[in-house]
């Protein structure tokens, strides 16, 4: 029997990089068992070019990446969604939205490059940093034997992944 397809969103506050980055990673590392979304609470309305141009420079097709409102996602015709992860960062002072309905959902921190103020080179290089942060997170989700966990040690370990240094995921 064919392994469940899990449909997963990545939120955060203006769908400009980093649940952009999310999604494009996870629609590669999960590729024929995820289904990857992203989307905002207050979309900016334009992918962030930092992040269109790193997502290109990895070989990951950027053609269908917009920003969007979290609102596509709740009308009744939108896919039902199995995983919903925050990707604001709270120590930030960032508003993370919060997902209402059944998925299971976790937290993981992330910095929002999109506000980095300084040299190309280094916003450059800050968009990379948090991209790694993503890929490792998104791995470590990946990996995970989700028809073996129930619910609560599903949320327990993602968690973790969100709680976890990302150096050590």
């Amino acid at each position: 029997m064919a392994e469940k397809v899990h449909n997963v969103l990545f939120l955060c506050t203006g769908n400009s990089a980093r649940s952009i980055l999310a999604e494009s990673i996870l629609a590669r590392a999960g590729a024929g068992r995820f289904l990857a979304y992203s989307a905002g609470s207050y979309p900016t309305g334009r992918v962030n070019p930092h992040a269109l141009a790193l997502l290109e420079q990895l070989g990951h097709p950027t053609g269908s990446l917009r920003s969007k409102s979290w609102d596509e996602f709740a009308r009744p015709e939108a896919p039902i969604m199995d995983f919903v992860f925050t990707v604001c960062d709270r120590a930030a002072g960032e508003v993370c939205p919060i997902w209402p309905g059944q998925p299971v959902s976790a937290h993981w921190p992330l910095p929002d490059p999109a506000t980095f103020q300084g040299p190309e080179a280094e916003t450059r290089a800050h968009f990379r940093e948090v991209y790694r942060q993503i890929e490792r997170r998104v791995g470590a989700f990946v990996s995970l034997p989700l028809a073996a966990l129930d619910r609560l040690s599903l949320e327990s370990h993602l968690d973790r992944i969100g709680a976890t240094s990302p150096q050590d995921v």
